[in-house]
């Protein structure tokens, strides 16, 4: 119903040109039909042929929302000229139909709203995040977690850009690394093909680089998603508990694709509560529970902060907080944007960002 309102809309505003209803039927024919043959048949074909596809058909999604606000702006503004006349009755039309200047307007418009959004989506936000605690770190004074989420590696996240990544996260000589789930996108094949385990095993931390399961995993078939995690070098935690150089504790809680998965409750009943709990879930659900069982810190993801304005409104009243800071109790949690994305790499109103945490005894 997008598509045949936007290009019913596009045919009316150009002016009857044989070579211009061409090309738009043309357009109309690729953007809708690359992310139907992407989804039917990815598998199956060239990992290269199937990227094409999937840029070419999540960007249009993505792009498709903003020509539908446009014109039901357009609509709208005419419908209520009917009603109470405000401008001359065939002003709207001028300009909107059979109209060169006007087309290219829009198109225009557009064009430079979605350039802005992917050059949003390639600056990655660098967040700090410094937290006292009483607790006992070990001998060290501080301790440094680089915490990132939803990289959605696959057709549309590359090795070359996997690799910008790794080096970034070097570079902030983390002690330890911890990516809240989400580490793939909607396949293993283009990993297995490519060369992602071995950037992946690049990431550099003393302490380790740990893991929850994020949803994706799940889609992208569990055992094979699993089994990429472990050749790529992290630590994958499922409803598990890691005691790291006995100093703090990283619970990986399981994703809520899994019906089964634990309480928080039972996964921290044993600990010693005078070490640091770092609770990995990548969903954002239930934050009351990390506060009722003790949690230092709980790092989630998967909101992607909605990636565009206006999906952004609707995550924000979805979810308690769909990204950044929130203190409850005793309980510090951090919201991820992502440093990724779903599909068309595009940022309108929100940020691809990692998080520097910075633990410090009090």
């Amino acid at each position: 119903l997008g598509n045949y309102y936007v290009f019913y809309h596009l045919w009316t505003a150009m002016p009857p040109n044989l070579i211009g209803r061409i090309i738009i039927i043309a357009f109309a024919s690729i953007a809708v039909l690359s992310l139907i043959f992407y989804f039917v048949a990815a598998e199956s074909m060239p990992v290269g042929l199937a990227s094409v596809l999937h840029d070419i058909g999540t960007s249009w999604l993505f792009i498709l929302i903003y020509f539908v606000i446009i014109f039901f702006v357009k609509d709208l503004i005419g419908l209520s000229n009917k009603l109470f006349h405000f401008m001359p009755p065939d002003t709207m039309v001028r300009y909107t139909r059979d109209n060169w200047m006007g087309l290219a307007f829009m198109v225009g418009f557009i064009t430079m709203l979605m350039v802005c959004g992917y050059l949003k989506y390639t600056w990655k936000v660098r967040v700090e995040l410094p937290i006292t605690t009483e607790k006992n770190i070990g001998e060290r004074n501080s301790l440094r977690i680089v915490a990132i989420s939803d990289m959605h590696l696959g057709y549309g996240i590359r090795e070359k850009e996997l690799d910008g990544w790794v080096d970034m996260i070097n570079k902030e000589n983390p002690d330890i690394i911890l990516i809240a789930g989400d580490i793939i996108d909607s396949s293993v094949k283009p990993l297995n093909q490519g060369r992602y385990a071995e950037s992946l095993q690049k990431l550099n931390a003393p302490m380790g680089v740990y893991a929850c399961m994020g949803n994706h995993e799940y889609l992208s078939k569990q055992a094979e998603s699993v089994k990429f995690i472990k050749e790529a070098g992290i630590k994958l935690l499922r409803d598990e508990v890691a005691e790291i150089d006995s100093t703090l504790y990283v619970v990986g809680r399981d994703d809520r694709m899994n019906e089964a998965r634990k309480p928080v409750k039972d996964l921290v009943t044993a600990l010693d509560r005078t070490r640091p709990i770092i609770l990995l879930d990548h969903q954002p659900y239930h934050l009351e529970e990390a506060e009722e069982n003790g949690i230092d810190l709980q790092i989630s993801g998967h909101t992607h902060q909605g990636q565009v304005w206006p999906i952004s409104m609707i995550t924000k009243a979805m979810y308690e907080i769909d990204h950044g800071y929130k203190v409850k109790g005793n309980t510090n949690i951090y919201v991820s944007s992502g440093i990724g994305i779903w599909g068309g790499k595009f940022r309108i109103g929100t940020q691809s960002e990692y998080v520097v945490i910075d633990i410090k005894k009090r």
